[in-house]
C-alpha cells in the first residue's frame, strides 16, 4: 500500500519472489503497481478540488517523474557499493548505512518508521469514517469507531508471525481496484461537466497537493528488493517507468473523474460521496476489513525495532529474568504503541490533510533528499556538472518543502481542529 513502507518482503503472497531473482517482468509489473497504489489514491479527488485540476496534475506528474529518477538513484548506488566492497544490501537502510555508515542507516530507520506509523494513523481513520458513514450517516462519529477497533488491533499486535496475516493484504489491493471501480462508475453518473470544476485555487494549496502526490507515489522502501526480485535486473528501469505511466495516468484519471463528478462537495475520501446503495456498502466494508488485517502487518516492523531496544537495555535484562515476563512487557508496548497512533488517528481533523502531513515529512525526505546525497556521496567527481546540480536542487528543494509543506499541513491541521472543517490553503489567502 501507498504512504508507507510495506510488509517484509518474503511473507507477502503477491511479492512471494521478491529478492529472489525470480520474478518474470510481467509480475514485475504487477508488483510495482500493488506496492505503490494504495488507499491514498481515494483522496485524489479531493486533492483536485482543494488546489484546482491543473495544479494537482502538475503535481502528480512531477512528483512520479522525479519519484522515478530518485529511485534509479537508489539502484545504481547499490550497485556501485556492491561491486567495491562484496555486501548483502537488501533494503534502504542497508544502503544508507553502506554509503554513510550508522548515522545514515539510523536516520533512514527513523523516518521508516514515522512513514510506517503515519501510514497506519490514516488507515485508521480511512477505517473509522468509511465505517461510521455506513453504520450512522455521520462520519464525525469516526472517533467511536478507532475506539470500538482499538482493543482488537492489540490483540493482532501480540502475533508474532506474519504468515496467517499476510494474506489479508491481498483483500486490501482487491478491495482498493473495486473501490475505484464502483467510483468511476458513479461519477460518470454524476458527471457534472468542465464548467463546476476549477484550473487553479490558490498558491496556498499547492504544498497540499503535492504532499499528497508524493504520498501517493512512496513506494521507496521496495524498490531495491523489487529491482533484485527480477530475473533480468537489467529490464528494470524501463519496467519501471512503464509502471509509473501506468500508475501516474491512473491517479490523474481517477482525481479528475472524481473531481467532475462532485466538484466542490468531492470529500477528502471520495467513497464518502457515494450513494448509500448495496455496492457501496459492500466496497466500504471490504475497505475497512482489509486495512484492518493490514494495519498490524504495517506496524510490525515498528514493534520490532522498539522491542529490539526494550530487550537490549541493560536495566531492562536485570530486572526481567523470564521468558514469561520479557513477553508481558513486550506485550505491554505493543498495546502502548497501537494506543498512540489511535490517540493520534482520533485526534487529527481529516484523511486527505493527514497524508498530506506525511507526504510533506517524511516521504519527501525519502523520496528526493536522501536519494539524493546517496547519489552524491557514492558517485563523487564521476557525475557531470548538469547533474550534480540536479541532486543538489533536489536535496535544497526537498528539504524546503519538507518544511513549509510540514507547516503548512499543521496550519491546515490546526485550523481543522478550531474551525471544524477548514479547507487546506484557506489560511493563505
Amino acid at each position: 500500500m501507498a504512504g508507507g513502507v510495506h510488509p517484509p518482503h518474503d511473507e507477502t503472497p503477491l511479492l512471494g519472489c521478491a529478492g529472489s531473482g525470480r520474478a518474470s517482468t510481467f509480475k514485475t509489473y504487477f508488483n510495482i503497481i500493488i506496492s505503490i497504489v494504495g488507499s491514498g489514491v481515494l483522496g485524489l479527488p479531493y486533492t483536485f478540488r482543494v488546489s484546482g485540476w491543473v495544479v494537482a496534475a502538475v503535481c502528480v506528474t512531477v512528483s512520479a517523474v522525479l519519484s522515478y529518477y530518485c529511485m534509479m538513484h537508489l539502484v545504481k548506488c547499490r550497485d556501485i557499493l556492491q561491486k567495491e566492497e562484496p555486501r548483502l544490501i537488501q533494503s534502504y537502510g542497508d544502503l544508507g548505512d553502506a554509503a554513510f555508515g550508522n548515522w545514515g542507516r539510523q536516520f533512514i530507520d527513523i523516518m521508516v518508521l514515522i512513514s510506517q506509523c503515519g501510514c497506519c494513523v490514516a488507515y485508521l481513520i480511512f477505517i473509522g469514517r468509511n465505517v461510521s458513514s455506513v453504520l450512522t450517516g455521520d462520519v464525525r462519529q469516526y472517533c467511536y469507531f478507532i475506539a470500538l477497533i482499538f482493543p482488537f488491533e492489540v490483540l493482532l499486535s501480540w502475533v508474532r508471525s506474519l504468515s496467517g496475516l499476510a494474506p489479508f493484504s491481498i483483500v486490501a489491493d482487491v478491495c482498493n481496484v473495486l473501490a475505484m471501480a464502483v467510483v468511476v462508475k458513479d461519477d460518470f453518473h454524476d458527471f457534472q461537466g468542465m464548467s463546476e470544476i476549477k484550473a487553479f485555487t490558490s498558491w496556498g494549496a499547492m504544498p497540499f497537493a503535492m504532499g499528497v502526490a508524493i504520498y501517493c507515489f512512496e513506494g521507496f522502501g521496495m524498490t531495491l528488493t523489487l529491482h533484485s526480485s527480477m530475473k533480468r535486473p537489467s529490464e528494470f528501469p524501463r519496467t519501471l517507468g512503464i509502471a509509473f505511466l501506468l500508475i501516474a495516468g491512473l491517479y490523474l484519471s481517477f482525481g479528475l473523474t472524481g473531481y467532475l463528478a462532485y466538484g466542490d462537495e468531492t470529500q477528502d475520501i471520495i467513497t464518502l460521496n457515494l450513494p448509500n446503495d448495496w455496492t457501496t456498502v459492500v466496497v466500504k466494508i471490504g475497505l475497512c476489513v482489509g486495512l484492518f488485517f493490514t494495519f498490524p502487518i504495517m506496524m510490525f516492523p515498528v514493534h520490532e525495532i522498539f522491542e529490539r531496544k526494550l530487550l537490549f537495555n541493560d536495566w531492562f535484562q536485570k530486572q526481567t529474568q523470564s521468558l514469561l515476563l520479557e513477553t508481558i512487557w513486550c506485550n505491554f508496548l505493543r498495546a502502548f504503541i497501537v494506543l498512540v497512533v489511535a490517540a493520534v488517528a482520533i485526534t487529527v481533523p481529516g484523511f486527505g490533510v493527514f497524508i498530506s502531513l506525511v507526504g510533506s515529512t517524511v516521504c519527501a525526505m525519502l523520496a528526493f533528499v536522501m536519494p539524493a546525497l546517496l547519489h552524491l556521496k557514492v558517485f563523487g567527481n564521476e557525475l557531470t556538472l548538469h547533474t550534480r546540480v540536479g541532486d543538489y536542487a533536489l536535496i535544497i528543494c526537498g528539504v524546503l518543502f519538507a518544511v513549509y509543506g510540514t507547516y503548512s499541513s499543521v496550519v491546515d491541521i490546526y485550523g481543522s481542529l478550531r474551525g471544524g472543517g477548514e479547507v487546506p490553503g484557506d489560511h493563505h489567502g
